[in-house]
């Protein structure tokens, strides 16, 4: 009996390993869903970008390093892009379309999550810009083709004098120069078709979706407090990049910001408003789904993610 289970041992010890499996390595799709009163709400990873945000910050950069290593993070610093879709029920309104092919193999997937999550391109009927960085605009067209084949693009008037002017891209120093010409490659399908509009002001853009300045990041930057049976989530677009840094001392800018005071005014202005009311916000760079809360600490502010939650 014991010379049995002696072999039996020795037997499961050379038996092959079933664990030996290769490696996935592989995300898995970027989308996540909730409810807004009676809005779905669904973020739409389109990947990630390795940022040298030591250098780009307007700190000295041993401090950006140190307050990143707090949150276990480092340099170059991998940052998400995200865009929000919401269904109204009686619209699917996408904010932001992500970097398209403008910013190489790591970016370029809200397609697929969008798919992933269950709509189609062609569903989507209005898509509004928080501005026109390529980072944003990018998705918006594939092979000089609407992406959205039946969508109303929309953004500030303000926005679209400034990035598709061809006097400014001629004023903009060379390394400027590609910002503009992206802005209007991604939206020359659009405007062909008389499917661009521009919006001016503080107005409603859609029932329960209303555009508000934030302005400093870039000339016409965008918010849109998105509203149903008196939940309010506001999409901040690059009101903020770096959370590790930029929540606790909200006064630190970064090189992309056109107007940097007015970046900062824009920021205090929006997430002092945000603490006060219990606002929920989502954030193009705030690691995905970039959604949150946030409470005033100190002279700045603490970020707390969403819970992650079931459908009901």
């Amino acid at each position: 009996m014991k010379r049995t289970s002696l072999c039996l041992l020795a037997a499961l010890l050379a038996a092959p390993a079933f664990a030996a499996a290769p490696m996935a390595k592989t995300q898995a799709p970027g989308y996540y869903r909730m409810m807004l009163g009676d809005f779905e709400v669904t973020p739409l990873s389109d990947g990630t970008v390795d940022l040298p945000v030591d250098k780009l910050l307007t700190q000295k950069a041993d401090k950006t390093t140190a307050a990143l290593a707090k949150a276990h993070l480092k340099v170059p610093l991998e940052t998400s892009d995200n865009a929000f879709l919401i269904n109204t029920g009686s619209k699917l309104i996408l904010i932001d379309t992500g970097a398209g092919v403008f910013f190489g193999p790591t970016l370029g997937k809200i397609q697929a999550n969008l798919k992933a999550a269950g709509y189609t391109p062609e569903q989507v009927d209005e898509i509004y810009l928080t501005h026109m960085h390529s980072d944003h605009l990018g998705g918006l067209s594939a092979q000089s083709k609407a992406a959205f084949p039946n969508a109303v693009v929309r953004a500030s008037k303000r926005e679209a004098d400034h990035w598709l002017s061809q006097a400014n891209m001629d004023k903009a120093p060379e390394d400027g120069k590609g910002t503009f010409k992206n802005a209007l490659a991604a939206l020359d399908p659009y405007v062909k078709a008389g499917k661009f509009k521009t919006f001016e002001g503080d107005v409603e853009v859609s029932p329960g979706i209303r555009a508000q300045g934030g302005h400093g990041h870039t000339p016409g930057h965008t918010t849109f407090v998105v509203e149903s049976r008196g939940q309010k989530m506001v999409v901040i677009g690059d009101l903020i990049h770096v959370g590790a840094v930029q929540f606790e001392d909200p006064a630190v800018t970064i090189g992309f910001d056109g107007d940097q005071k007015a970046a900062a005014a824009a920021r205090k202005k929006l997430f002092d408003a945000a603490a006060k009311d219990g606002l929920l916000i989502g954030g193009a760079h705030l690691q995905f789904p970039g959604m949150g809360y946030l409470q005033k600490e100190g002279k700045g502010y603490r970020y707390i993610p969403v819970n992650y939650s079931r459908m009901p």
